[in-house]
């Protein structure tokens, strides 16, 4: 059963909301951060990305940066520009891209859920990245931003959100860069919050979607604080983390791209027979091309577009992982090809996110930055769910949510 309950958010004023949101902290660097917050000194930037209210060069990682963002979160609240709801609340978060909006429940899951492995994960984690963000929770003492889960489709819970949705929402704005429409509802009514908690009760588990840095590290913080408490009961806050829990059938996941610097000493007549060996390969000539279907990538280099389909026997469909075009991908042609086995640390590739579109692939190929570029169809959520239900980890940089959660909506603190 997946263990959750509401929280007493920490939110901006409804005419202050537009002037203290974000994008999330990981999304961007600090200078991309200090430009964006300019002279709003209500940014949450400077509580995310406090590094900006240091020179420029200030490494985020510096001690300084840590308690910056404490005092920061303690000036917001002391000004008002973030204000704790008197009492516990579930939330409701909706996000409209292209015209399709997808609706999620704000809530606070238990710690003991990751710790058991009833929320899945299918990344991979980094002890450093980890770390980074529990010196934030702990300095903070709150989970400044939220994680995005999955949940298996739910009729009760799909009736009673949109119930909502026919309502006024407490925040509605369009967010600069991305120009996606945000709304926020407050969900006030008791049987509503009870049918939620009963409703998640019934599931056997959650699946991060994005996020299992932030969310390895509040269960760890959490864990800690456990162990600190000699009176530690197992209803305290700190007990919870936030997170942001969408339908799966509602979750849009992009192609996550590859670009390559070389073709590991290959000419471009080599490198295409040696495709040969496990795809069929079409020339699709000048204009983009998309992959159409599992199992068909793009290639693009010379100035051309390049259909490759896997052939039988390259790929196991017994296997939750074996069956991925990123493995696919990673074994035939980054690693057994261009000799690229470490996608984590090899300085010889890039990745670009399906939201820049194809033609992002063909600028950095033609500027000559990069030597041929790679287009993959997207992973789905029912592979993900698979893969987490088989305890299995997807190969790195496999799947690219959009649009991103917005920051700075709604706070949690752990006491």
């Amino acid at each position: 059963m997946a263990i959750i309950k509401p929280f007493k958010g920490i939110r901006p004023p409804r005419e202050l909301v537009e002037q203290v949101e974000s994008r999330p902290y990981d999304v961007l660097d600090s200078e991309e951060a200090r430009a964006e917050a300019g002279d709003n000194e209500k940014s949450l930037y400077h509580i995310i990305k406090p590094e900006i209210d240091f020179p420029v060069g200030t490494s985020e990682y510096d001690p300084r940066v840590y308690e910056k963002a404490a005092e920061n979160f303690q000036t917001f609240q002391d000004k008002g520009w973030l204000v704790q709801d008197t009492r516990e609340h579930y939330y409701i978060y909706a996000q409209t891209m292209n015209q399709k909006t997808q609706y999620g429940l704000v809530v606070c899951a238990h710690t003991d859920d990751y710790m058991k492995g009833n929320i899945k994960k299918h990344e991979l984690t980094r002890r450093d990245k980890e770390e980074d963000r529990m010196k934030h929770v702990r300095v903070n003492n709150a989970n400044i931003e939220p994680v995005f889960f999955a949940y298996p489709d739910n009729q009760v819970l799909d009736e009673l959100i949109m119930r909502y949705a026919k309502t006024e929402p407490v925040y509605d704005f369009i967010a600069p860069i991305d120009g996606f429409r945000h709304q926020f509802w407050v969900i006030e009514d008791d049987t509503d919050m009870q049918t939620i908690t009963d409703e998640f009760a019934k599931m056997p588990s959650l699946y991060i979607a994005d996020g299992h840095h932030r969310s390895a590290a509040a269960a760890l913080v959490g864990a800690e604080k456990q162990k600190q408490n000699p009176n530690h009961k197992g209803d305290e806050e700190y007990n919870f983390f936030m997170a942001v829990c969408f339908q799966a059938s509602q979750l849009t996941i992009l192609d996550y791209n590859r670009v390559v610097k070389d073709l590991n000493g290959l000419s471009s007549e080599e490198f295409l027979a040696a495709l040969q060996a496990n795809f069929t390969v079409e020339d699709k000539g000048t204009e983009i091309y998309k992959p159409a279907r599992l199992h068909e990538f793009s290639l693009y280099f010379d100035q051309h577009w390049y259909s490759l389909v896997a052939k039988e026997g390259t790929y196991d469909n017994t296997d939750p992982i074996g069956v991925l075009d990123v493995d696919i991908s990673s074994r035939l042609i980054l690693d057994e090809i261009l000799n690229i086995g470490d996608l984590r640390s090899s300085k010889r590739i890039d990745f670009v996110g399906g939201l820049r579109g194809l033609g992002e692939l063909k600028r950095r190929v033609d500027s000559g930055e990069m030597r041929a570029a790679l287009a993959l169809y997207p992973v789905t959520m029912q592979q993900i769910m698979d893969i987490a239900d088989s305890g299995k980890i997807m190969p790195p940089k496999a799947t690219w949510f959009e649009p991103k959660l917005r920051s700075g909506l709604v706070i949690h603190k752990l006491s």
